[in-house]
């Protein structure tokens, strides 16, 4: 059995419907050939947020003292960062029988852990837990862009600071599918894996994407650095709103660099974000 938690966000998602469809090897721990058994958790979850035959069990990474029915009989855990409590959270899933974990974690651990503490925490908690495990650094995600969902529905209009800085943003699906893999097969123990899309694109390209998965145009507008500020500071702690206009005004190469991992992992290359803008057009239609 392998937990996937976040089951119902943009990668949890995606993942539990991957594993629905997999079958286990003997280093997944479920006999080769075998279906693999999927628990969905979430804090808000029911059995019509995934597919059949997948348990879905509600949970809080931020009480760890509530999971053991979530862990209960499985031997790999997909982690999010979130709760404040790592190690009390991989306790519990030991205790229940967990020899894998997968993190995903954020790029931003390895290029500025001085700012994304949170992550850098969880990493060390899994690297020190005694379980066999692999983190996942994502870079930024395709499905930022849906904060434009309801603007380009409604304006056909876009808006974000540093129009022409690119970054290689990666789709979740890419980040599901080395996630499936680093919970099935035994070759990616003890690996840290950055996961970035194929290019960088800016904003403006984005938009752009968009507008041609629409086949409508899409007017750009660059905001401010302090307009950009005021809307993150609303949903985001004031440190990682600094952060994160750090890397998408100023990144460093290391953070624009297109990384080899999900090619490495998949055999082949990551989706591009037109694709992905191709693949969910409906949400901005």
């Amino acid at each position: 059995m392998i937990v996937v938690t976040g089951a119902t966000g943009n990668v949890g998602r995606a993942l539990v419907r991957m594993l629905a469809g997999a079958e286990a090897g003997s280093e997944a721990g479920a006999g080769a050939g075998r279906a693999v058994e999927v628990t969905a958790v979430a804090r808000h979850i029911t059995d019509a947020d995934v597919p059949p035959g997948v348990r879905a069990v509600a949970g809080d990474l931020a009480d760890p003292a509530g999971l053991h029915t979530a862990f209960e009989g499985a031997q790999a855990l997909f982690l999010l960062v979130a709760g404040e409590d790592p190690d009390g959270i991989l306790d519990a899933a030991k205790r229940a029988g967990v020899r894998r974990v997968v993190l995903l974690s954020s790029q931003g651990a390895g290029t500025r852990p001085e700012v994304y503490g949170h992550p850098v925490r969880f990493e060390e908690a899994v690297r020190g837990s005694g379980l066999d495990w692999t983190v996942l650094r994502s870079g930024g995600m395709a499905t930022n862009a849906l904060a434009w969902s309801e603007s380009v529905r409604t304006r056909r209009a876009a808006e974000a600071p540093f129009g022409d800085v690119g970054l290689p943003f990666v789709d979740p699906e890419d980040v599901a599918a080395v996630a499936a893999a680093a919970l099935l097969e035994g070759a990616h123990l003890g690996a840290t894996y950055t996961l970035t899309g194929p290019a960088p694109t800016t904003p403006r390209e984005r938009a752009e994407a968009i507008a041609a998965a629409l086949g409508e145009p899409v007017h750009f507008t660059e905001q401010t650095r302090e307009q950009a500020h005021e809307l993150m500071a609303r949903f985001m702690p004031l440190p990682v709103v600094a952060g994160t206009l750090a890397i998408l005004g100023e990144p460093t190469e290391e953070e624009q660099r297109v990384s080899p991992d999900v090619e490495h992992v998949l055999g082949r290359a990551p989706g591009s974000f037109a694709a992905w803008a191709a693949r969910n057009a409906a949400a901005f239609r």
